[in-house]
């Protein structure tokens, strides 16, 4: 078979809430969640089978997860990140334990949090471990891949008790993936594929946490999910991302150092924001490090939330972002759905 596209895209859209006024806003810590479920569906015993519940403080507060615990050992619920100040990104990664159980499964994780108020969030997953079909390797792993590059990786896929089952088609949600499936072989009460998954050199920079579902002609079980994992390295980044200004008084600077990195050597030529109480210093040349210091200054009681661009002479003009927030010290007034400018 030849390679078989994948696209069915997946738009991801962000939203600015409310500060938690009170305790009494018992959903603040659910609003923070993109989703609250996932479906495994049918995955190969033995095989990796792990969802990232994604979720980012919208708040002015720092937020804190005190615990996260599962109902039932068939899942593993683990934290990447147990603090963020706000706008910080963290996930709960809840992994199916395909290894120790069979059949279908289902657990509800409680996520605890008691900053900056106490609540609780459930996390539903739940799907059906096949002991019919296995992986080798259990899942597709490209590891660290450059941006721009195109990565291929092979996998088998078998089938055991049925000579006549079949895979009819291969789909995810992600354009920058393409699959070739090799003809089946057929054995002795079993059928198995290779199957070859590319990562285009169009795969956007970042983590890649992907899925492939396997359609076959199982009229039981006809679909079964493969997870592709691996990262591509972003050609310019930021450090930090997030950066805390604190709380300095009225007229007091604030002086701190960014740390720009690129995998090749450029030059900064502009950084971009729109508030004139930042300043900066640009450095000058051509390397694939930069220090660029900055200083803050606000002469009145504010709270600070400001996205900042650096721009480079890379191909493209190629950017990093990167935000900066705190809070001069006094009477602040405190929008109830505050906006990022």
């Amino acid at each position: 078979m030849g390679w078989i596209r994948t696209g069915l895209t997946a738009l991801v859209m962000t939203v600015a809430l409310a500060l938690p006024s009170s305790v009494s806003g018992a959903d603040w810590a659910k609003k923070m969640f993109a989703e609250t479920e996932h479906d495994f569906r049918t995955v190969g015993r033995g095989t990796k089978a792990e969802y990232r519940f994604e979720f980012k403080n919208l708040y002015e507060e720092d937020v804190h997860v005190a615990a996260v615990r599962s109902s039932c050992g068939c899942t593993t619920p683990t934290l990447t990140k147990d603090l963020l100040a706000t706008h910080e990104a963290a996930a709960v990664v809840a992994r199916f334990n395909t290894n120790s159980f069979i059949g279908q499964k289902s657990a509800v994780i409680t996520v605890v949090f008691d900053r900056p108020y106490f609540a609780e969030v459930q996390l539903k997953v739940g799907g059906y471990i096949s002991t019919n079909i296995s992986f080798n390797p259990p899942e597709v792993d490209f590891g660290q891949v450059k941006s721009g590059q195109t990565v291929e990786r092979q996998i088998e896929i078998t089938h055991r008790g049925n000579r006549n089952w079949r895979i009819t088609d291969v789909r995810s949600h992600c354009d920058d993936l393409q699959v070739r499936l090799d003809r089946p072989q057929l054995m002795s009460g079993q059928v198995r594929y290779r199957m070859t998954v590319r990562a285009k050199e169009s795969m956007p920079e970042g983590d890649i946490n992907e899925q492939l579902t396997l359609i076959s002609n199982d009229g039981r079980f006809p679909t079964v999910e493969m997870a592709i994992t691996g990262q591509v390295q972003p050609t310019l980044t930021v450090s930090p991302a997030a950066l805390s200004l604190g709380k300095p008084k009225p007229g007091e600077p604030v002086k701190k150092r960014l740390l720009v990195r690129g995998q090749e050597p450029f030059a900064i030529t502009e950084i971009r924001c729109p508030d004139d109480r930042f300043q900066f210093e640009l450095p000058v040349g051509r390397k694939p490090l930069h220090f660029v210091p900055m200083t803050f200054a606000g002469d009145k009681p504010a709270q600070i939330a400001q996205r900042i661009e650096i721009v480079t002479d890379l191909p493209g003009g190629k950017t990093a972002k990167f935000i900066a927030t705190g809070t001069i010290q006094g009477d602040v007034a405190v929008a109830k759905e505050p906006t990022i400018r």
